[in-house]
């Protein structure tokens, strides 16, 4: 038996292994393994490959911080009242609590980074009151799923930290390339909301108050501070991406801790807390408060953290072992030699693109990334397409394949949190895959969204 026979037998196995529910992370592990004896390379060389990724990969420790960032402001009560602003601001609109849900989404990933966080969190809080208002729960449940997709494209990202880390980016001009074009999304998805709720009646109105516009926004200052204190800190160099996140991190504890107590002095006799009433019914000094968390409850949140860290470092690890891997059996010159022979800029940058999307139907966007973006980057760049714009157009082709079947890793988590089964929601999904994908072609067309607001390189 020849050795590409063997090879070919290897990874149809990990196929089948991949379509019948086993992680990702054993398919590509055993994936690489089975190479590895192929190819007679050492089995040293992945326990190497695992240790330098962790030990010279300083980028990457801005990933975990990120995630528990996420973890802090839901459970503090921080994402809630952003939610309240982006209500208090659209809810005048038809379908205006759908497009408050992305624009909490928005909000909630310019802390976060994490697009299944985003989905989760939203999800929960917004699908109950969505359904309650007059919304179909299958839209209600697509809207929380599109609108996670902005989680790893608004900064910060964690995988703008991977693609970062990968080509040797600066994770900082990354993050700044990511505003425009995640503002672009945001604003494409609650076109294409606004037009279907129009047409179905979807959603109750609520009267544009400015007062209760600046109460919200008052309200949700704790939140604006996160993402200001991100968004300066990395722009203005005053911190690395890493030295963000754990700012961030110090900020969301110190918050949690300081507000539990004081949150619980304003209970009502009744048991009542403050959060259920009216928000005109809250007086200044609840506004200016959120819900908190004790330190009892920051090991558990820590916990929670650390096991999606634990799902996604080790991914990232063993997926560097696979670049070598396809190196080795060529599979990096057949993908450059395949794409390059479509001519000329354009021709070059639209089969990437599809590359991508095709990709992102089947894969997750952490391995799509890191198997992908070291063959097509230096392609692009080739043909003259600026190397931050394109890490923006393939990241950003990478969040659509998270509401495109099969996989479609937003569905699940919508589906897990709202409990509408996954296939129903695949009918409400297409409005907002029409209008991401329209958005990504004027992001790829319109080099000035990613690379305005980048300092002169």
């Amino acid at each position: 038996m020849t050795d590409g026979t063997i090879v070919t037998m290897i990874s149809i196995g990990v196929t089948i292994l991949f379509m019948l529910g086993v992680p990702v992370f054993l398919v590509i592990g055993w994936w690489v393994v089975g190479m590895s004896f192929v190819l007679g390379l050492p089995l040293l060389n992945i326990g190497a490959a695992l240790s330098d990724v962790f030990t010279d990969g300083f980028a990457l420790l801005a990933m975990p911080l990120f995630i528990l960032t996420g973890d802090l402001i839901n459970r503090s009560g921080i994402a809630r009242r952003l939610s309240d602003f982006a209500y208090s601001c659209l809810g005048w609109i038809r379908g205006g609590l759908a497009m408050a849900s992305i624009g909490a989404c928005g909000l909630f990933a310019a802390i976060s980074g994490s697009n299944s966080a985003t989905t989760a969190t939203i999800g929960s809080m917004l699908h109950p009151e969505m359904t309650k208002g007059g919304y179909d729960e299958r839209f209600s449940a697509a809207t929380a799923a599109a609108g996670g997709t902005l989680g790893i494209i608004i900064p910060p990202s964690i995988i703008f930290i991977v693609y970062g880390f990968l080509l040797n980016l600066p994770i900082s001009d990354l993050f700044v390339a990511g505003i425009l074009p995640g503002i672009l999304m945001a604003g494409a998805m609650m076109t294409a909301c606004f037009i279907v709720c129009w047409r179905n009646g979807w959603g109750i109105l609520i009267g544009l108050s400015p007062a209760r516009v600046i109460k919200t926004g008052i309200g949700a200052w704790l939140g604006f501070f996160a993402i200001g204190l991100v968004l300066w800190g990395i722009y203005t160099g005053k911190f690395s991406p890493t030295e963000a996140a754990g700012v961030t991190v110090g900020f969301c504890i110190i918050v949690g801790f300081l507000c539990l107590p004081l949150y619980k002095l304003m209970h009502r006799r009744d048991g009542e807390k403050p959060e259920d009433r009216a928000i005109e019914e809250r007086g200044f000094a609840e506004m200016l408060l959120v819900q908190g968390f004790g330190p009892t409850e920051l090991p558990s949140i820590t916990m929670r953290s650390a096991q999606i860290t634990g799902i996604l470092a080790p991914l990232i690890a063993v997926s560097v072992v696979m670049q070598q891997i396809l190196s080795v059996l060529g599979a990096q010159e057949a993908i450059s030699a395949f794409v390059t022979s479509m001519g000329g800029y354009h021709a070059v940058l639209f089969t990437a693109m599809a590359i991508v999307f095709v990709s992102g139907m089947v894969l997750e966007s952490l391995p799509v990334t890191i198997i992908l973006a070291p063959i097509l980057a230096p392609i692009a760049a080739g043909v003259g397409v600026d190397p931050i714009q394109f890490a923006v157009i393939f990241l950003v082709g990478a969040s659509i394949g998270f509401i495109t079947p099969p996989y479609g890793l937003n569905l699940y988590v919508a589906s897990g949190v709202t409990g509408v089964p996954y296939f129903r929601l695949l009918r409400y999904i297409l409005p907002y895959l029409v209008a991401l994908i329209l958005a990504w072609f004027t992001i790829a067309l319109v080099p000035g969204l990613s690379t305005a607001l980048l300092p002169e390189r």
